[in-house]
C-alpha cells in the first residue's frame, strides 16, 4: 500500500481527479512489426555494425556485408519509416566492424573495432581511435590523445554515464580482456583513465552487450571461452564495483536465465533489461528475455499473437526510441547478412505488486492488528502470528487445521456463554491456535514467506557469524522441503528440489546425505546418492574427511549403488509452475475454498459479497484506512461500497475483486472505464490497474462495444470518455445504428448522439468546397 487512503468525505474529489483519460493512437504491447528494409542503393545488408538512437531517428554505422567492411552512415526515420544516407562531412572512420557507438548530448562517439581488407586478408588490425559525429552539422572529427590509452580492441562494450565514455573488455587480437577505461566527453581534460575495478568482475569476454540503468552498467554473457556463462553482472559507476546478480539463491517460480550466448543485444527500458537473439549454444536464437530490476528475476516475453517476429540472428544491433525497441541487420541462417528492421512495442505497465502487498502483512507492524491465527511451533511452542485467509488459501493441510481450530474455538465459546445468541461472538483479539510441534521455527517462517510472497530468500535466515553458511542454508531448505511435504504444497516441494540440486556440491554433499537420511526425505536422499556415485565426483568424495563421518550403513548403500550399472533416468515430468502459484491459489480461494473463512460483508446495493478482511487490507489503502478507523465488530461486519454518488455495477465490482485477490486484469471495456475511474479511490500501491484499463479501452472500444462504454461513461460522469464514445459512434454510425442495443439506450443519450452527429455534419459541410 502507498500513502493514506482517502476518507469517505474525499471520495468525490478523488474520483474526479482520476478522470484524466485521454484516448490516442495505440500500439499492441509486445507486438513485433516488420518495417521497410533498407534499400541496397541506400546501404548494404550487414552485421557487426552499431546502431544508436537520436531524437526520432536511428543511425547505423559500419559492419560487414559478408565480403568487405563498411564505413557508411545510414539513417532511418522511425516516424516516416524511411531510410536514407545520413548527411556527413569531414573524414569518417575507416571501414570496420565490432566497434562501439554511443550518444552523448548531440553527438555520436565511435570507438575502436576491427578494420582492414577482409576480402584479401590484409591490413587487418584492431583500433583504439575515437571519432565524434555531430548530428546537427553532420561533421566527423577524430579525437587525438597523448599519453596512456586503452589497448586496441574490438567486440567490446561501451556506455555513457556522468559525462564520460566507459569502455569495457573486448578482444585485442590475441586475448580477451576485462579491463575498463574512461574518458571525459564534456568539459575537462580529454585524457584516458584506467578504472580500478572492485568486486566480482566478469571473466575476460567479447561479443557481449551492455545496458545502462539505475547508475549501473549491466553485462550479460558473451564469449569467454571455457568460462562462458549466462550470468548477469552489474557495475556500479559510483563505487566502481562489480556484482554478479545471482538468481538461483532465491526459491521462486521464475524462469531460469537465458541460455549462455554471444552476439546478442541488450537494451534497458523502464525497470527492465531486454535480451534478444544471439548464438545460444550454437543455435541462432530469436527469443526475447526480460530481466526485472525490481524483482531481480528473468522472464520470457511472449509476443503478441499477431507479431511478425525477426528470425534467429546474431551480430545485429538494437536501439530504443520512445517506448519501442528497434532491431536491424545481423547474421541469419547460412551466414547471410540481413537488412531487415523490426520494431518491438514495450509495455509500460507499472509492476504487479500482488506479492509485495501480501508480503507487507508479514513485515509491516501496523498489519499485526489484522492477524487472527497463532501457530505454536516446535517443542517450545514458539508463537508465530499469521492471517487465516492467506494461509488457508495456500495449503489444504493448514486449511483443514484452521477449520478444526475454528470449530474448537466455537465449542470453547459455547462453554463460556450460555446465551445461544452469543455462540459465535468471538472477539477480534482472540486468535485461532494451531500447534505444529514437529516443525523447525526458522523453516516454518521461511514457509510463511513463501505462502505470502511465493518466494523464499534463504539469505535472510543466515547467521553471518556462523561458518559454513552455504551448508547451513542447504540443511534449512531440507527442513522447508519436509514441511512442504507435510503441508501438501507440491509447488514449494518442487522449488526446494530445484534449489537443492543447484546447491549440492562436493563440499556439502556428505552433510546433505546425512540430513536427508535423518529427515527421511527419500527423494532428496536419492538425488544425493546419484551425485556421489558420478565418476567425476566419486573419488574426491570417498577420500574426504567428511566421508569418514558417515554411518556404515550409508557407506554400504553408496558402495552398493556404485557397483550397480548406471541407470537410464527417464526425463522428469515437467512441473507446471503456474499451478499452485500465489495467483492460482488466491483465484481458487476467492471462487471456491475461501467461502468458509469470510469475515466481512461488502454491501453493493442489494448484493452482499462475503470477503476477507486481511486480503482487502493488504491490497487497498482505502480498506486498510476503513478498517483501522472503524473496525467492524461481529454485529456490524458490513462495509457499504459507494464512491461519492456512484455505486459500481455488480459485474464491474466482481472484476475489481479479481484484481484485488489475484491481480487479474481481464475485463470488458465498460468495466475498464469504471475501474480506471475508481482505482485511485481504492488507493492501490501503484497505477498499474489504471494503465491496463486505459490500454484495454484504447484497444477494445469498437463500434460493437461503444454503446456499453457510452452508458458506463455517462453513469460515472467520465466526460472525456463519453465524448470519445459519442465521436466513435458518429464515425461508425452506419454500423452502430444497426445494433439492437441502440434502441435500448436512454433517451438523453440518444439526444447526445444526435447532437454530436449534427455537429459533425455541420463541420463537414463547412470543410467541403
Amino acid at each position: 500500500m502507498s500513502g493514506i487512503a482517502p476518507t469517505l468525505g474525499d471520495s468525490i474529489t478523488t474520483l474526479s481527479e482520476a478522470l484524466t483519460l485521454e484516448i490516442g493512437p495505440f500500439e499492441a504491447v509486445h507486438r513485433w512489426i516488420s518495417l521497410p528494409e533498407c534499400d541496397e542503393f541506400v546501404g548494404a545488408r550487414r552485421s557487426k555494425h552499431t546502431m544508436v538512437a537520436y531524437n526520432d531517428s536511428i543511425y547505423v554505422f559500419g559492419g560487414d556485408n559478408g565480403k568487405s567492411m563498411l564505413n557508411d552512415l545510414i539513417r532511418s526515420d522511425v516516424k516516416e519509416k524511411s531510410w536514407g544516407r545520413a548527411f556527413a562531412t569531414g573524414t569518417p572512420p575507416a571501414p570496420r566492424y565490432h566497434h562501439s557507438a554511443v550518444v552523448y548530448n548531440d553527438s555520436m562517439f565511435l570507438f575502436g573495432g576491427y578494420t582492414g581488407d577482409i576480402h584479401s586478408n590484409s591490413n587487418l588490425t584492431n583500433k583504439n581511435d575515437l571519432f565524434e559525429y555531430k548530428f546537427k552539422t553532420g561533421q566527423w572529427s577524430e579525437w587525438k590523445f597523448v599519453g596512456k590509452m586503452p589497448v586496441p580492441r574490438s567486440a567490446h562494450g561501451a556506455a555513457v554515464y556522468n559525462d564520460k565514455l566507459w569502455i569495457f573488455a573486448g578482444y585485442d587480437g590475441n586475448a580477451r580482456l576485462n579491463d575498463m577505461w574512461t574518458i571525459n566527453l564534456g568539459f575537462g581534460e580529454k585524457v584516458w583513465d584506467e578504472v580500478q575495478q572492485k568486486g566480482e568482475c566478469p571473466p575476460t569476454c567479447c561479443n557481449f552487450p551492455v545496458a545502462v540503468a539505475r547508475e549501473s552498467m549491466f553485462v550479460f554473457s558473451g564469449q569467454s571461452g571455457a568460462k562462458m556463462t549466462n550470468s548477469l553482472f552489474q557495475f556500479s559507476f559510483r563505487d566502481k564495483t562489480w556484482t554478479r546478480i545471482s538468481t538461483e539463491n532465491i526459491l521462486r517460480g521464475a524462469p531460469p536465465p537465458p541460455a549462455r550466448r554471444y552476439g546478442h543485444t541488450m537494451v534497458a527500458y523502464d525497470r527492465h533489461l531486454y535480451v534478444f537473439g544471439g548464438a545460444a549454444d550454437a543455435t541462432l536464437s530469436n527469443d526475447l528475455h526480460c530481466f526485472d530490476l525490481d524483482t531481480q528475476s528473468w522472464s520470457v516475453v511472449q509476443p503478441d499473437p499477431e507479431s511478425d517476429a525477426p528470425s534467429g540472428r546474431l551480430f545485429h544491433a538494437a536501439a530504443v526510441v520512445n517506448d519501442a525497441m528497434f532491431i536491424f541487420g545481423g547474421t541469419v541462417d547460412n551466414n547471410v547478412r540481413s537488412r531487415d528492421m523490426f520494431r518491438f512495442q514495450f509495455t509500460s505497465y507499472p509492476k504487479c505488486t500482488l506479492h509485495e502487498d501480501y508480503g507487507s502483512l508479514l513485515t509491516k507492524e501496523e498489519c499485526q492488528r489484522y492477524c487472527d491465527i497463532r501457530f505454536l511451533v516446535g517443542e517450545d511452542e514458539e508463537k508465530i502470528l499469521a492471517h487465516v485467509p492467506i494461509v488457508a488459501a495456500r495449503s489444504s493441510y493448514l486449511r483443514e487445521k484452521i477449520r478444526l481450530a475454528k470449530i474448537a474455538m466455537e465449542k470453547h465459546v459455547e462453554k463460556l456463554f450460555t446465551d445461544n445468541n452469543k455462540v459465535n461472538d468471538i472477539h477480534a483479539t482472540d486468535f485461532l491456535e494451531v500447534k505444529l510441534p514437529g516443525a523447525n521455527c526458522d523453516a516454518f517462517r521461511m514457509v510463511l514467506d513463501y505462502i505470502y510472497t511465493d518466494s523464499i530468500d534463504p539469505s535472510k535466515y543466515v547467521n553471518k557469524a556462523e561458518p559454513d553458511q552455504e551448508k547451513n542454508t542447504l540443511l534449512r531448505i531440507m527442513d522447508v522441503y519436509q514441511l512442504a511435504e507435510e503441508f501438501q504444497m507440491s509447488r514449494l516441494e518442487h522449488l526446494c528440489v530445484q534449489f537443492i540440486n543447484t546447491t549440492i556440491c562436493l563440499n556439502n554433499i556428505v552433510e546433505a546425505l546425512k540430513n536427508a537420511d535423518k529427515l527421511k526425505l527419500d527423494f532428496i536422499k536419492e538425488q544425493c546418492l546419484r551425485f556421489i556415485v558420478k565418476d567425476t565426483n566419486f573419488n574426491h568424495i570417498i577420500r574426504s574427511a567428511e566421508f569418514e563421518t558417515l554411518e556404515s550403513r550409508l557407506i554400504v548403500q553408496i558402495l552398493f549403488r556404485k557397483q550397480m550399472p548406471p541407470s537410464k533416468t527417464a526425463n522428469e515430468t515437467m512441473f507446471d509452475l503456474s499451478k499452485n502459484s500465489l495467483e492460482y491459489d488466491m483465484q481458487n480461494f476467492l471462487h471456491n475454498t475461501g467461502k468458509q473463512f469470510c469475515d466481512v460483508d461488502l454491501i453493493l446495493e442489494d448484493h452482499v459479497i462475503p470477503s476477507h478482511k486481511a486480503i482487502l487490507v493488504a491490497r487497498s489503502g482505502y480498506f486498510e484506512a476503513r478498517f483501522r478507523s472503524c473496525m467492524p465488530n461481529e454485529t456490524d461486519k458490513r462495509v457499504n461500497i459507494k464512491i461519492g454518488e456512484i455505486t459500481p455495477s455488480k459485474k464491474s465490482f466482481d472484476t475489481l475483486l479479481r484484481y484485488i485477490y489475484y491481480g487479474d486484469t481481464k475485463m470488458p471495456p465498460e468495466d475498464s472505464l469504471y475501474l480506471f475511474a475508481s482505482a485511485s479511490f481504492f488507493n492501490f500501491s501503484n497505477i498499474r490497474l489504471q494503465a491496463i484499463c486505459k490500454q484495454n479501452l484504447e484497444r477494445n472500444v469498437t463500434h460493437e462495444t461503444v454503446i456499453d462504454v457510452l452508458e458506463a461513461a455517462d453513469r460515472i460522469q467520465a466526460i472525456d470518455m463519453k465524448k470519445y464514445a459519442l465521436e466513435l459512434i458518429v464515425l461508425n454510425f452506419k454500423k452502430v445504428v444497426k445494433q439492437p442495443r441502440l434502441k435500448m439506450l436512454d433517451k438523453a443519450l440518444i439526444l447526445d448522439i444526435l447532437d454530436t452527429l449534427g455537429d459533425f455534419m455541420s463541420k463537414k459541410e463547412l470543410s467541403d468546397p
